[in-house]
């Protein structure tokens, strides 16, 4: 597998692939998939907007990971701040990258396509904070939690809970 730098546009043009991807990874129905399609159309256009892939030898997506500058006004940053205690909000949210979605097909998990796409992201930006939200899940059992505490991440909201998803998330950050 190979880790590629998508622009904006590369992204656009991968979204049918990226869909899918954060399907299999998230367990999500196809209604959430179509609203979170137009999410992430809207996102390719944010200031600070980068994006990795993890692809195949045959060019499929195996993997993802993108973000942006974390701003007021965003759907995301407002509603973890308003989780956020007052100094939690004053430390966090500025200077802040919201590394919006990292994943990887189950299929391919395990062999460090997570780890590089992360990598790649934290490596590509200048912001002094970085900061992402992830299902509650059993950290010990959870690929995902063990890949964000390997790289430091530590907990800023748990058992959070977004508007139009049943399933509780912790907020996690990370200073540089």
């Amino acid at each position: 597998m190979t880790l590629v730098s998508w622009t904006p546009n590369d992204f656009l043009h991968h979204l049918d692939d990226i869909i899918e991807v954060y399907g299999e990874a998230m367990h999500y129905g196809p209604a959430m998939l179509n609203s979170r399609r137009g999410y992430m159309a809207t996102h390719a256009h944010r200031a600070g907007f980068r994006a990795v892939a993890t692809v195949d030898d045959d060019g499929a997506v195996q993997g993802f990971g993108y973000g942006y500058i974390s701003e007021v006004g965003q759907w995301w940053h407002d509603q973890v701040r308003s989780g956020l205690r007052r100094e939690q909000r004053r430390t966090w949210l500025i200077d802040c990258f919201e590394i919006v979605e990292l994943h990887v097909r189950p299929s391919a998990q395990g062999h460090g396509a997570g780890a590089a796409q992360l990598t790649a992201l934290m490596t590509a930006v200048p912001n002094s904070r970085l900061l992402l939200s992830t299902p509650e899940a059993d950290e010990q059992a959870s690929r995902a939690w063990r890949l964000y505490r390997r790289f430091a991440f530590v907990d800023l909201l748990r058992h959070f809970y977004f508007p139009g998803d049943d399933r509780p998330f912790a907020i996690l950050g990370r200073l540089r």
